[in-house]
């Protein structure tokens, strides 16, 4: 799962959104994540050989953009909009992976790109787009490369879990879910979530 799918999923049963991300691995290298910092602090992010950011004009030269975060074209004020509310999804993010740059990247989305977005998005002239560029491949890479390999997405509403596995979050209905073997997913994962987790009501099962 990619992280800019968690933008979008909420509780199959009760609608509740946004979840909540648990991180237990993830799919890359952590090598991947201090190649984006690094980029990123260096400002070495190459806006001409790189397709994620689509930027065009109208003949009011207004600014249309879209990447792979914000899919359809949007003109700058909407999809700063966008993407400010999908830098904000990742407050209800915990990356418990034994790697640490991960979590500096996060942060640094969470932090130092949410306040220059904010920034800019209020300015009166938006021209200087270029200012962003940097900020935007970073959240580009990190969304859309950074695949969870192991995870859990919870609701804070109805206290439901779905184990995401291989890559890919299981939301069955609690009469398909396999109780067993979900049920052997979270003991493996006991030591590395808070004991609070588990006090929860967790539903449709848990270890209590």
């Amino acid at each position: 799962m990619r992280l800019w799918l968690f933008d979008i999923l909420a509780c199959p049963i009760c609608k509740h959104y946004p979840l909540k991300l648990y991180i237990f691995s993830y799919q890359i290298e952590e090598d991947k994540f201090k190649q984006y910092l690094k980029d990123y602090n260096e400002n070495t992010f190459n806006y001409e050989n790189q397709d994620i950011l689509e930027i065009s004009q109208d003949n009011e030269e207004k600014i249309f953009i879209k990447d792979d975060i914000v899919i359809e074209k949007k003109p700058l004020i909407k999809y700063l909009k966008d993407i400010v509310t999908s830098v904000e999804e990742l407050k209800n993010i915990e990356d418990l992976t034994p790697y640490e740059t991960s979590k500096k990247c996060l942060s640094n989305a969470r932090e130092n790109i949410f306040t220059r977005l904010n920034e800019y998005s209020k300015k009166s002239d938006l021209d200087n787009i270029d200012s962003i560029i940097s900020e935007l491949i970073f959240l580009n890479k990190l969304k859309m490369d950074a695949e969870i390999d192991s995870g859990i997405l919870f609701c804070n509403e109805c206290n439901r879990w779905f184990p995401i596995i291989d890559t890919i979050p299981r939301m069955l209905p609690d009469e398909y879910r396999d109780k067993a073997k979900e049920l052997d997913f979270l003991k493996s994962k006991k030591d590395i979530l808070n004991e609070d987790f588990f006090n929860l009501d967790l539903k449709p099962f848990n270890l209590q």
